[in-house]
């Protein structure tokens, strides 16, 4: 009798699981998001504008679709765990940047249950009452525990808000990037303070207002981990220098992928701390030469041309002035087969790769290719006469 009575209650259990999996999928994450929204712009700190409307609908459909999937009976795995953290990582930090307040920022998060348990009784049916009843204080468990999460994320940031703002530190790492490089006694000090050799090689980032917050994440991420990116803020700009860590799977190693996968100006291999001075300009440059198609960190050795062309263009000095004077002369038609002939050249180096992605003939090719030099007087199968084209053009 009572084995029959637990294989009953097994049974009830499986029905009530499979009853509220279904009312799980019935909920949509837009429409939970649009609700939210709604809500949350009526709090005066996120009414002000401190963020994008577009960043808090971002955040809040992930959140959503993480906790719809934690409520799952069995699937709360590791994996979920860490999403949800990455989750609270990223609404904490950024909500400190923004400078809303902390009663604020839980307020939000907190509206997560109200929304997700509103959407829930609306979908139920009156027979449900008993499992609405029994998981309310699950829902409840679940956004308290991504509420606590997020919270100590916040927190952390705006400490380490603090001591950017006032640290001694700090303003020893602002003398790096001042006016002018610092002497050796102060390079000395500095690698003291910050407990680096003052020969060893750095990885220095600039990243944009644009990029700046997906580079601050990046930081926070590594120093959850236990590892330090220093950091000096500029008006328009963050500069984040480190000491390459090569073994693969360290916080450092990690970071500095991740950072190669952002639209940011980067050296990788600054000389030093003496160097930062010297590395952090070219990296500036380099940020501020950061086009939308880039997929990644522009480099010394992807976006030489670029940084190349703006300091001759600095000092005024012509790139092809006399080569576009030569082209000028051509009609339309001709100008434009002769400058795309030689942009795909100067892109490939290959004759046959060049007429492929121009679906000419290779010979076709190379008569343009004549054509031009003959115009122009600048052969671009010669190096040293190509550059100034691949740093004009490219």
């Amino acid at each position: 009798m009572a084995a029959t009575s637990r294989k009953q209650e097994i049974n009830d259990d499986d029905v009530l699981a499979a009853r509220w999996n279904a009312l799980l999928d019935l909920l949509s994450v837009d429409a939970l998001t649009d609700t939210f929204l709604d809500r949350v712009l009526q709090l005066e700190d996120y009414r002000e504008g401190r963020l994008p409307t577009s960043e808090i609908r971002r955040t809040g459909a992930a959140s959503f679709d993480a906790l719809i999937e934690s409520l799952r009976p069995g699937t709360d795995t590791a994996q979920l765990t860490a999403e949800r953290q990455n989750i609270a990582l990223d609404v904490g930090v950024s909500r400190a940047r923004a400078g809303i307040p902390v009663e604020s920022l839980m307020t939000a998060i907190r509206l997560d249950f109200t929304v997700l348990w509103g959407q829930l009784m609306a979908l139920a049916a009156p027979e449900d009452a008993p499992l609405l009843v029994r998981r309310a204080e699950t829902v409840w468990e679940v956004v308290d525990s991504y509420a606590a999460q997020t919270q100590a994320v916040y927190i952390a940031e705006r400490q380490r808000m603090a001591q950017e703002a006032s640290s001694v530190r700090q303003g020893l790492v602002a003398s790096i990037f001042g006016p002018a490089a610092p002497p050796p006694a102060l390079v000395e000090r500095i690698s003291d303070e910050l407990g680096l050799d003052p020969a060893a090689p750095l990885g220095v980032a600039v990243a944009t207002a644009e990029e700046a917050a997906a580079l601050r994440l990046v930081i926070a991420q590594a120093d959850r981990r236990g590892a330090e990116i220093f950091t000096h803020p500029l008006a328009d700009a963050l500069i984040a220098f480190w000491p390459p860590d090569e073994r693969p799977g360290s916080a450092l190693h990690d970071a500095a992928d991740r950072i190669r996968r952002l639209r940011c100006g980067l050296v990788e291999y600054a000389d030093g701390v003496a160097a930062l001075w010297d590395a952090a300009r070219i990296a500036r440059d380099l940020a501020q030469l950061v086009e939308p198609a880039d997929g990644g960190a522009l480099t010394l050795a992807n976006g030489w041309p670029r940084i190349a062309r703006l300091r001759l263009t600095s000092a005024r000095l012509p790139l092809a002035a006399d080569v576009e004077a030569a082209l000028a002369a051509c009609g339309p038609s001709e100008r434009e087969r002769l400058t795309e002939a030689v942009q795909s050249y100067l892109s490939t180096g290959s004759i046959a790769e060049s007429a492929a992605r121009l679906f000419c003939h290779r010979n076709t090719l190379m008569n343009r290719l004549r054509r031009f030099t003959e115009l122009t007087g600048t052969d671009p199968t010669i190096p040293a006469q190509a550059a100034r084209l691949v740093v004009a053009w490219l």
